[in-house]
């Protein structure tokens, strides 16, 4: 298993194209990046996120790390699949969106939304966060909060004013206005490309999440 998944790996790095080698970016602008534009969709313990709609990224490495793949070479993974995503998968699961849906640069977007000044700069810091921290088994403290919880989880595919979030894969929460029942149950059991989170968050958190959307969305 671990030869593998580490032959996958060396393949993803060199059938992903080429946005230039990728070896400079900052952890903490990363990991914030991270948080905001990725988090939703992936499950990464350090950064605390527990998304489910994309590969789980510390199973995904955790393999090739311990049959001693280096996190530079994670890093040029990263790299490529931001640059150059699946978007059309062949299982009809949700592909993963381009560069320009999950980091738009600032003079494309309107004023207010989620976006970054430099595409390849965001880039690398993301890919050398993820590179150095993903199946290493380091885990950051859980929020217990509904708008970390919101953030971390449900921003990269909701827009929410109040969290300061723009995703467009799921429903514009302020349009919405969900109710907290109706919340619960789709943090709970998911509903049609939005998955379940039930295995990830416990009730108190789907609760906190809930309360919180409830209480200011379209506010």
């Amino acid at each position: 298993m671990t030869a593998a998944c580490a032959a996958l790996l060396l393949l993803a790095l060199t059938g992903c194209g080429t946005g230039g080698y990728t070896s400079e970016g900052s952890q903490g602008a990363g990991k914030q990046l991270f948080v905001r534009a990725c988090g939703g969709c992936h499950t990464l313990a350090d950064a605390g996120t527990a998304g489910t709609i994309g590969p789980n990224l510390d199973d995904a490495f955790a393999q090739a790390r311990e049959a001693g793949m280096t996190s530079a070479t994670f890093t040029q993974v990263v790299a490529g699949q931001i640059h150059f995503p699946i978007s059309t998968t062949s299982t009809g699961a949700p592909g993963m969106p381009n560069i320009d849906t999950t980091l738009p640069l600032c003079d494309d977007v309107e004023p207010g939304t989620d976006c970054v000044e430099d595409q390849d700069q965001a880039v690398s810091d993301i890919a050398v966060y993820v590179g150095a921290v993903a199946g290493t088994g380091v885990t950051a403290e859980r929020p217990t909060d509904g708008k970390s919880i919101f953030a971390n989880t449900c921003g990269s595919c909701h827009t929410l004013s109040d969290a300061g979030t723009s995703g467009t894969v799921g429903p514009n929460l302020d349009s919405s206005k969900p109710p907290k029942e109706l919340v619960v149950d789709r943090v709970t059991n998911g509903q049609g490309v939005m998955p379940s989170f039930k295995d990830s968050l416990d009730p108190a958190q789907i609760r906190a999440v809930a309360d919180y959307v409830s209480s200011v969305a379209g506010k």
